[in-house]
Order: structure tokens, then C-alpha cells, then sequence
């Protein structure tokens, strides 16, 4: 077995030795900018750490789909910034803010042509089985930004909806990281889809433990503003959920803040107040809970020593419990 701290210098060095030509300039700058202001390599790692589960005799042989991963992650987020129209990321300037739109929009499709670039150097037998859950979950990360750019519009939305929203745009990723390494180890069918469905329910999980964060989150440990969802007035679970308990009153009142700008602390704190009378944290803290069960109950079925499962449980506890 590798130690994760073994795992995550590979994915740096493999960073680190990417051919990035010099020019045109201000193509190839932003993609070095976005790299190196980094992250944590969460999905990266995963899919080296699936791979190391599965006992690969090479681990080399992963590092390419992790890094082609980490490449589609940073696409996805330049585009997401611009859409956003987002200042910041990762505390530093946005790629769109920092030279322009268009800059932004031609650097993240050229980060989307190096993850392809390297899935081309997986192993020829794995390639098509590799291609087929990078294309889907590509697909479906699409799908999942577009449904929330629509949610911002809609008048309402239910927790169905909302749960196959944060599925598509932040889960699948996670699942699709972890099968792809697991592929590369030659898991069986059954276990490769089992660690998709691990990733995905620990997605789903991280995605609601986030919005508990934005209401109820130390900013200090958090690292972003208290109450930014409410003041965007975005569709959370505990938004959605408590548009949908609220009685005619309640809602009148839910209402009258959401169209309301005028006072941002006034605002997060009355609509916090209304969740805390409705209850809705508890009803998130029993939806992450139920996902964080499935996803242990996939991870328990998987076909594999349990020792060798153990980091991957460890980094799904840290990342769960993130600012608490």
C-alpha cells in the first residue's frame, strides 16, 4: 500500500512536468496561474488511491487519468467563475478577472484538451472502458451546471431535484475519479461500480455539509463568507426544504428577504432565524447522514481487505466533517 502523502507527491510532480508550451502567452499563463494556485487534489488522489486498493502492479499506470481529473476539475471551475461571474477562487483572482472572458473561455477549453491528452496514454485495453466513464460523467457535469444556472430562475424546486442537481454538477466527478483508478487496477465490474457509488454518495454529502457551512459555518474554519448562499439567494437543501415546510405566513415572510437586498445582515440573520424555526438543519443533517450510510455500505461491499479500505474512509470522515 502507498501512503497518501506518497499519492499526492506523484500528482505534483506529474503537474509539475506537464509540457506547457510558453506561447501565445495568455493561453498558456492562465492554465500555469490555475495550477499552481492549486488545491487540495482530492480528486486526483482518489483515483490513485482506488487504484492502490485494487492492489495495481504499476501505479504509474494511473498517475495520467489522475492528472487528466485534476485538469477536467480546473476547466470545469474557469468556466464556472466566468458563469459566476466570481472574483475569487481559491483566495486568488479569477482567471476571468485576472486577463478577461474570452481569455478565461479558450484557457479552460485548452485544459479540457490536455485531460484528453492524457486519458490518450491509458493503457490501450483499459482505454475504452476509461473513455466511456470520463465522457459520461463530463456529460453529466454539464447537465448538473446547467440545471443550477436554471434553479436560480425557477420559481420553486424540490429536494429531488435539487439532490440530482448537486449529483450531477459535484458528485459524479468523485465517482467517476475513484472507478477509473479501479479500472486501471482491474477491479471486477461489480467493485469498480461499487467505489463509483461510494464517490457519488460522499459527493451528495460534502455538497449538503457545505450548505449547513454557508448558515451555520465558522468562516474562520470554513474559509468563505457566513451566509454568501443566502445573499445570492441560492437553492440550497435548507432553502428548498424550507420553501416547502413553511406555512403561508412563514413564506410571505421567506419571500419578502429573498427579494430584499437592501440589508445583507438583516437578511442572513432573519432567514437563519426562519430556518432554525422551521428546523431544516436537522432535515439536512438527516439527508447528509443517509448518504454518508450509503456510501460506507458500498465501500463495506466492495471485494478487498478492509485494511486497504482504510484511507479511503479516513479521507471521507475528514472531508465530512470540515468545519465543525
Amino acid at each position: 500500500m502507498y501512503h497518501t502523502h506518497a499519492l499526492q507527491e506523484r500528482i505534483t510532480k506529474g503537474l509539475a512536468e506537464l509540457n506547457i508550451p510558453e506561447q501565445p502567452a495568455n493561453l498558456y499563463d492562465p492554465i500555469r496561474y490555475m495550477l499552481h494556485i492549486g488545491g487540495k487534489r482530492i480528486r486526483p488522489l482518489l483515483t490513485l488511491m482506488a487504484a492502490d486498493l485494487f492492489s495495481i502492479t504499476h501505479m504509474d499506470t494511473a498517475v495520467p487519468a489522475a492528472l487528466a481529473v485534476e485538469l477536467f476539475h480546473n476547466f470545469s471551475l474557469v468556466h464556472d467563475d466566468i458563469m459566476d461571474n466570481a472574483p475569487l477562487r481559491r483566495g486568488h483572482t479569477t482567471v476571468h478577472e485576472k486577463w478577461n472572458p474570452n481569455v478565461g473561455i479558450l484557457s479552460g477549453d485548452h485544459l479540457l484538451i490536455m485531460a484528453y491528452a492524457q486519458l490518450a496514454t491509458c493503457p490501450g485495453d483499459n482505454l475504452t472502458a476509461i473513455l466511456e466513464t470520463f465522457n459520461t460523467m463530463a456529460a453529466q457535469v454539464c447537465e448538473g451546471q446547467q440545471l443550477d444556472m436554471d434553479f436560480e430562475r425557477a420559481v420553486t424546486v424540490g429536494i429531488d431535484e435539487y439532490l440530482h442537481m448537486i449529483r450531477l454538477k459535484t458528485s459524479v466527478l468523485l465517482g467517476a475519479a475513484l472507478k477509473m483508478g479501479a479500472l486501471l487496477a482491474r477491479a471486477t465490474e461489480t467493485d469498480a461500480q461499487l467505489i463509483y457509488d461510494f464517490g457519488v454518495d460522499v459527493g451528495i454529502a460534502f455538497q449538503l455539509q457545505d450548505d449547513i457551512l454557508d448558515v451555520y459555518g465558522d468562516p474562520a474554519q470554513f474559509g468563505k463568507q457566513r451566509g454568501g448562499d443566502i445573499l445570492a439567494n441560492k437553492k440550497t437543501y435548507l432553502l428548498v426544504k424550507a420553501l416547502e415546510m413553511a406555512d403561508a405566513t412563514m413564506r410571505t415572510e421567506l419571500d419578502g428577504w429573498l427579494a430584499d437586498p437592501s440589508n445583507p445582515s438583516e437578511k442572513i440573520a432573519q432567514i437563519t432565524a426562519i430556518y432554525d424555526a422551521l428546523g431544516v438543519r436537522s432535515e439536512v443533517e438527516t439527508a447528509k447522514q443517509r448518504h454518508v450510510k450509503q456510501a460506507y455500505t458500498a465501500l463495506d461491499a466492495i471485494r478487498a481487505d478492509d485494511r486497504r479500505k482504510a484511507p479511503l474512509r479516513e479521507l471521507a470522515q475528514a472531508l465530512l466533517n470540515r468545519g465543525q
